[in-house]
């Protein structure tokens, strides 16, 4: 996998443990929108912590174990959020897409554009077979990004996980998933 890859207005790039003050910062500046859908955003988030965290995802992308991808517009002059292929399985192959956009450049369809690269470079150059979305049921801009590239909603998983807002509640799972067949 290359470390990076561009589209019309994006740069898709592995973690590096210099982005640590641009993480930060594009995390602060969403927290109220994270809260609600992403568990991780309830841990601390300082310097220190976010370059840790940059450094276990540069290395785990070297190993091809999760290939998360932080999202930047083209000239890398801003961290716009953060995007990947997890939850891989090489024997499958499979993976699952994952995005945020930090909540000044939501709207813009910057999430759109990083998961139909992804979902197209996924199947054409990496040879997945299946391809995930996962999203709460209630997110529902977070929904529509599947549903606009084609996915298939394969299952509703019922109180499968807590939600992330922290109430305690059970939430719910959409299951999206486009899929390619082994050549012959």
């Amino acid at each position: 996998m290359p470390e990076v890859l561009h589209t019309p207005r994006l740069t898709l790039r592995m973690p590096r443990p210099e982005d640590a003050a641009a993480q930060v910062a594009a995390v602060h500046a969403s927290l109220p929108e994270l809260h609600a859908w992403m568990a991780w955003s309830h841990e601390p988030h300082t310097l220190d912590h976010a370059r840790a965290n940059l450094e276990r995802a540069q290395a785990a992308y070297r190993r091809g174990e999760n290939l998360r991808l932080i999202i930047w517009n083209r000239d890398e002059t801003e961290m716009l959020g953060s995007t990947g292929y997890h939850a891989l399985n090489w024997a499958v192959p499979k993976a699952e897409i994952g995005y945020w956009i930090a909540t000044p450049h939501t709207g813009r369809g910057y999430a759109l554009e990083a998961a139909r690269f992804l979902t197209e470079y996924g199947l054409d150059t990496l040879g997945l077979r299946r391809i995930e979305i996962r999203t709460d049921t209630l997110n529902e801009r977070s929904a529509r990004i599947p549903r606009q590239l084609g996915y298939t909603l394969d299952a509703t998983f019922r109180n499968d996980d807590v939600a992330a807002d922290g109430s305690g509640r059970l939430r719910d799972t959409f299951v999206f998933s486009v899929t390619r067949q082994a050549p012959p």
